[in-house]
């Protein structure tokens, strides 16, 4: 395959467009941080041009998330949301939290719940169409969106500084060379560029690492989401109950949990969301997923209700230690690329639009100044003296609490939330990275899954077909290898080979190899966009790019 370069020098130069602000991805961080930029503009009577690019098919087409919204971002925002229509619902009703064992429940009281788990005050949401309607007021704001375009070339200048990003190629064929649809990406060039490709983004990935902008912070942790949206019996609908759980089908030192969220118009969005620091290579959070549906006290829940949709996403775990530096010359991250999540609540877009907001005011403020390409230093200021940091300080130990297990982290929990309302003296770190956990396969229990019964538990490709997925049969894989021998030498070798289990869409399987043995089949059109892979390969030997835009799922609901 040729290099961004070599692409130039035979088919360039490519077009180019110039705005103010270049925003790669249109999730609630990116929307946000355009919407913020107009509204300032408008006040001050200036002009911002703003552009934001999204590889989905539309905005949303891409998002996933459980999902219960706190508006406090939301009301900052858009005060009006409400009049405006904003899809925001149903309200929380009832906050449940159960631990499970093998056969049975023990619910927590009310008055025993952290505050992390309560809800009054929220919203059970569709985060896809949260985002489809902030794009709307983006666009009514003067915004461009350009859909079904992947940021997907890093732009810099002379000095090194970020100057844009350049779309990906269309129409370039599995070998890797030009179709008769062939056309050069397009540069967008900015002033500022603002990376909100959500959790472990392409770019940002690149940019964290050549301007080492994680360096002295904790290792990021991420953990995979797996959901389903069911339609259930009138009889089974509870609109507004938000219930969490802990324990099985997990072990005590697997991170994780499951939820289930019941929105208006009996559906329920129901997930298990498992850390992906797990030690055994033979756990797959899929099947994990499938069986704590069959649970004795969850199984009811769905009997008589019909699946309507799947989806997968990684998501950023690490809070506030975890955080790289947000600013480097030219641009910053925001939202999930950054890692705003607050995992202690289970909840990340009010993190992504107050931070799309900060970040906005601190480019409105260069951009009044005639600046370009700096590093913009009132972004961090800004969050560090922000409600948001001051939440993600509470919850900073968190995620390394269930480190040591769940009985200390559900303890520890509870000390620190619920007694101690998150303001402690200490303060746990983490050294190291997801993928160093996994141990050899030799060394951990072989775990065999039950068949699904197609009713209540699914296999991968009828889950995949509800996702709406589809890429360009004739395009290069986007699921790229570093070395095409790792795979069978040593993943199959020492680990039996966890990417078949541990891809939640059936994109990775070991076949019979010609002339014996077996090899590693890539089967990229099935793949959901949720980065698991680039996160968890003990190798590091896969990397996620971005396919030609416009593929991957297209969510509805979700």
């Amino acid at each position: 395959m040729p290099t961004p370069d070599q692409w130039l020098q035979q088919y360039g130069p490519r077009e180019a467009m110039e705005y103010d602000v270049v925003i790669a991805g249109a999730g609630p961080a990116g929307l946000a941080t355009a919407i913020r930029l107009k509204q300032i503009a408008a006040q001050s009577g200036a002009e911002i041009s703003v552009c934001v690019l999204e590889k989905g098919s539309e905005p949303g087409a891409h998002i996933l998330s459980g999902a219960v919204m706190d508006p406090r971002a939301l009301g900052e925002l858009l005060p009006d949301w409400q009049q405006q229509g904003a899809p925001l619902r149903q309200s929380v009703t009832e906050d449940l939290f159960w631990f499970l064992n093998e056969t049975g429940h023990r619910a927590v009281p009310a008055a025993l719940q952290p505050a992390c788990f309560r809800n009054h005050g929220n919203y059970v949401i569709s985060l896809g169409e949260v985002t489809r309607w902030l794009a709307q007021q983006a666009e009514a704001l003067g915004v461009e969106i350009f859909s079904g375009f992947a940021a997907a070339e890093l732009l810099f200048d002379e000095a090194g500084a970020v100057r844009g990003v350049a779309t990906g190629n269309q129409g370039v064929g599995k070998d890797g060379e030009p179709g008769g649809a062939f056309q050069l990406g397009m540069e967008l060039q900015a002033r500022y560029t603002v990376f909100a490709e959500g959790a472990r983004g392409q770019l940002g990935r690149e940019l964290i690492a050549r301007y080492k902008l994680d360096e002295g912070r904790d290792p990021q942790t991420y953990a995979i989401g797996i959901k389903e949206l069911w339609e259930v019996p009138a009889a089974q609908a509870h609109p507004g109950r938000v219930m969490h759980s802990a324990g099985w089908p997990l072990d005590s030192h697997t991170y994780g949990g499951a939820f289930l969220y019941h929105l208006d118009d009996a559906k329920v969005a129901v997930g298990l969301v498992v850390g992906l620091d797990y030690r055994n290579p033979w756990l797959s959070p899929f099947e994990e997923f499938q069986r704590f549906k069959t649970h004795p006290s969850i199984r009811p829940m769905f009997e008589g209700g019909k699946r309507i949709g799947y989806g997968a996403r990684a998501l950023t775990a690490g809070g506030l230690l975890s955080l790289p530096r947000l600013v480097f010359p030219g641009g910053c991250l925001v939202g999930c690329e950054a890692g705003f999540l607050n995992a202690s609540r289970i909840k990340g877009s009010h993190a992504a639009i107050k931070s799309g907001m900060l970040a906005a005011e601190a480019i409105a403020q260069a951009v009044a100044a005639d600046r370009r390409a700096d590093v913009l230093e009132a972004y961090p200021r800004a969050f560090e003296a922000s409600w948001l940091h001051e939440e993600l300080h509470r919850a900073r130990n968190f995620k390394q609490w269930f480190k040591k297990g769940r009985a200390i982290g559900t303890v520890m929990t509870g000390v620190e939330q619920l007694l101690l309302g998150g303001r402690v003296p200490w303060t746990l770190h983490r050294t190291e990275p997801d993928y160093k956990a996994l141990q050899p396969a030799e060394s951990m229990p072989r775990i065999d899954y039950p068949r699904p019964d197609g009713k209540i538990s699914f296999d991968r490709l009828s889950s995949v077909f509800l996702s709406n997925t589809n890429h360009e049969e004739n395009q290069p894989a986007h699921l790229t290898l570093r070395d095409a021998s790792v795979p069978v030498a040593v993943n199959l070798a020492r680990y039996a080979g966890p990417e078949q289990r541990y891809c939640p869409a059936g994109v990775y399987e070991f076949v019979p190899a010609e002339g014996g043995g077996e090899r590693l089949q890539i089967n990229a059109q099935n793949c959901v966009h949720c980065k698991t892979c680039d996160i968890k390969d003990p190798t590091q030997n896969i990397v996620w790019v971005a396919p030609e835009g416009g593929g991957g799922p297209n969510y509805v609901g979700m």
